[in-house]
């Protein structure tokens, strides 16, 4: 296989299997309770920002213990961030061991990290209806980014940093084995949401979206259920932006928008079809690719259209929200009635019969 068309296949499957995470934490959210997440690019952002700001540190400590005849003395992470970089990188290679222990510890800590920023970000809201809690998302996930560019002693605010690499070993090789990475970890993401939304609490969680009173009625917390979702999500987004993290090798808060990480995500949630299992994976494969054939081959559409092609991602999203509305309004996966309802019926007209 040529090497450009490696190349290309593997951007796919590593974005695909990253955004799928995303996708499929915002599926929960929005299409399960009903919430409608225009923030989405606070967890993602969370997990990222410290991942910047807790692997290089975490490096240096491991690094440290180590060699304690030769350690590492640093004043300041963020301008040491090139040196501590090319220190850690070919130590990590040659230690296997603590390089799976720093790649391990950073995402898990930074989706933990994700999941209570989210948790704390809804506290004053989470009892508003699903409009107003959204927009109190959408307006903490601003300000998490504006935080990230200009506040320095996180990432390096406008400059960004550079974070180890624990994949730094496999030389070329590097990106075919972070995707086999991301593969296992992404398939079990979307296998346990999978287990918990065909699981009483996501039926739970779908009795609220139709209607709340109803559910309250039945004994179901609708505060505590928000509070729940929104910490399982933004923990699992988070998880995807602290593996873009490692996926780029560098953090800087201008590559965390709401265009890449809130915008495109819907689309590819609405794409795939809300409030189904198999929605997330169909959608965000099917963007991911077309998205990422038009950044790769736009140069040689430019003499073909009457526009700059830098204006193609933003036309691939009006066009994909158009095709939405008007052709597949319920996505390309429809959602099905549930399987409880069925039942019901069943034993009603089994109850007719006996009469």
């Amino acid at each position: 296989m040529p090497l450009e068309s490696l190349q290309l296949l593997l951007t796919i499957a590593s974005m695909t299997f990253i955004y799928l995470i995303v996708v499929t934490s915002l599926n929960l959210e929005a299409g399960f309770l009903g919430l409608p997440n225009f923030g989405k690019m606070l967890a993602v952002i969370s997990g990222a920002l410290f991942t910047a700001w807790f692997s290089p540190r975490m490096g240096v400590l491991l690094y440290n213990l180590a060699h304690p005849g030769s350690q590492i003395y640093v004043t300041d992470y963020v301008v040491q961030s090139n040196s501590i970089v090319t220190t850690l990188n070919p130590w990590l290679a040659g230690s296997p061991f603590s390089a799976a222990l720093l790649f391990l510890i950073t995402i898990s800590l930074s989706s933990l990290v994700g999941g209570l920023i989210g948790l704390i970000s809804v506290i004053p809201s989470v009892r508003l209806r699903e409009d107003y809690l959204g927009i109190t998302l959408l307006a903490m996930a601003e300000t998490a980014r504006v935080i990230g560019y200009n506040y320095e002693p996180i990432a390096g605010g406008t400059s960004g940093v550079q974070i180890p690499d624990p994949f730094f070993g496999f030389g070329d090789s590097r990106y075919l084995y972070y995707v086999a990475i991301l593969a296992p970890i992404s398939a079990a993401v979307f296998l346990l949401y999978r287990r918990m939304q065909n699981s009483p609490f996501g039926r739970a969680l779908k009795s609220i979206r139709e209607n709340e009173d109803a559910a309250s009625s039945l004994g179901k917390d609708i505060v505590k259920s928000r509070a729940v979702t929104i910490f399982i999500g933004s923990a699992t987004a988070a998880l995807a932006g602290s593996l873009y993290a490692y996926y780029t090798l560098g953090v800087i808060a201008t590559a965390y928008d709401r265009f890449s990480w809130t915008f495109w995500p819907w689309v590819m949630m609405m794409l795939g079809g809300m409030g189904t299992n198999l929605g997330p994976l169909v959608g965000a494969f099917t963007f991911v690719t077309a998205r990422t054939l038009i950044y790769t081959y736009k140069q040689m559409l430019s003499s073909f259209l009457p526009f700059n092609v830098v204006w193609l991602d933003y036309l691939l999203l009006s066009l994909s929200i158009i095709f939405i509305l008007l052709i597949k309004p319920n996505g390309l996966i429809k959602e099905r009635p549930l399987i409880f309802f069925k039942v019901i019926e069943r034993k009603g007209d089994a109850s007719k019969e006996k009469a």
